[in-house]
């Protein structure tokens, strides 16, 4: 099979599309005919050694994939060969075949395409766990979602909303917040030409935001959590500016407010009936039409360079998606 490799940890650049062996299942695992594969921003970290996690080389970045099970393991019982899936796979995603842990993978409903699983996993599963497990919100309360037109930021929106909180989001373009508005968001903020703090203040008042998603990070932190509500709730989802911001803690014990790290990777690993029961419930709301995953871009596998980096310089709205050249697959994507 034909796969993107990476054999040191290196820049992004010296990844190479070669020739290689075709994965085999273990007895827990399944393996996928990849349709699409999802790209996000911490797989460039990963390349270039940069990331929490450190795999093995070589390797192949991509961590969610979407596509047809070609095979399972003798233990796997969840899913058969034929079935439309998606999967967290970790790594291994940009190529023509992967194999994920039974525990990650996930019947897809016959409406979604490929390329709106790739790009489903991560960036839902992320949001909903910050804003359901970590930030316990509630209805009525009030979100502000940085880098909002980014590929997290969307669905923090779209599920933000769908749990009956009031939706602010902040972006660097008009563009992108028009974007922004397209999927629910009540308010929005250009952080390119407006003061952030300020114009919190006239959205909210005295009152400030209950809960801040931040997949950003840098400079606009200490802005967002100085605009923290009483008991308001400031999660930790990234770092895209590339800036790990040093926060005054003083301002939290001031707000009597919180800071939440969010990493749904280790949290599916060790609570796999608890994630499962949140993709179950993502799926219904995709279905009902509550979900809209926007695909900002999608990029046959020979232009892995250019997809990357369009993530990687931040100029994606929403999802960018490789699609593989398997084009039987894609004939079995429902019309």
């Amino acid at each position: 099979m034909r796969a993107v490799i990476c054999r040191e940890f290196a820049p992004r650049a010296e990844l190479t599309l070669d020739d290689v062996p075709a994965p085999t299942p273990g007895a827990d695992d399944v393996l996928i005919d990849v349709a699409a594969c999802g790209i996000n921003f911490f797989d460039g970290l990963m390349v270039e050694g940069n990331y929490q996690t450190k795999p093995d080389r070589p390797f192949s970045p991509g961590s969610e994939v979407a596509g047809i099970v070609r095979a399972v393991g003798s233990d796997v019982t969840t899913v058969t060969p034929g079935d439309r899936v998606l999967a967290f796979t970790g790594t291994g995603g940009y190529a023509e075949q992967a194999v994920a842990p039974a525990r990650s993978v996930h019947p897809i409903p016959d409406s979604m395409r490929f390329e709106q699983a790739a790009g489903f996993v991560i960036t839902y599963a992320t949001s909903h766990h910050a804003l359901n497990d970590r930030a316990a919100l509630q209805a009525g309360e009030t979100v502000l979602v940085l880098g909002a037109a980014g590929g997290v930021g969307l669905t923090a929106i779209e599920i933000a909303k769908q749990m009956g909180a009031r939706v602010i989001a902040a972006a660097s373009t008009d563009e992108k917040l028009d974007l922004c508005r397209t999927h629910g968001a009540d308010e929005t903020i250009n952080y390119t030409n407006d003061d952030l703090r300020t114009r919190l203040k006239e959205i909210c008042g005295k009152t400030g935001v209950d809960v801040v998603y931040d997949p950003v990070g840098g400079g606009m932190a200490e802005a967002a959590i100085r605009s923290l509500a009483i008991n308001g709730r400031y999660l930790v989802i990234g770092f895209a500016s590339g800036d790990i911001p040093k926060i005054p803690l003083n301002l939290l014990l001031l707000k009597q407010s919180s800071l939440i790290g969010v990493f749904w990777g280790a949290f599916a690993r060790a609570n796999p009936d608890l994630n499962a029961a949140n993709m179950a419930e993502l799926f219904d709301w995709f279905q009902a039409g509550h979900l809209n995953p926007h695909i900002g871009g999608e990029y046959p596998m020979d232009r892995y360079a250019e997809a990357l980096d369009a993530v990687m310089e931040r100029r994606a709205q929403g999802k960018v998606v490789l699609t593989m050249p398997g084009a039987e697959l894609n004939k079995r994507t429902p019309e």
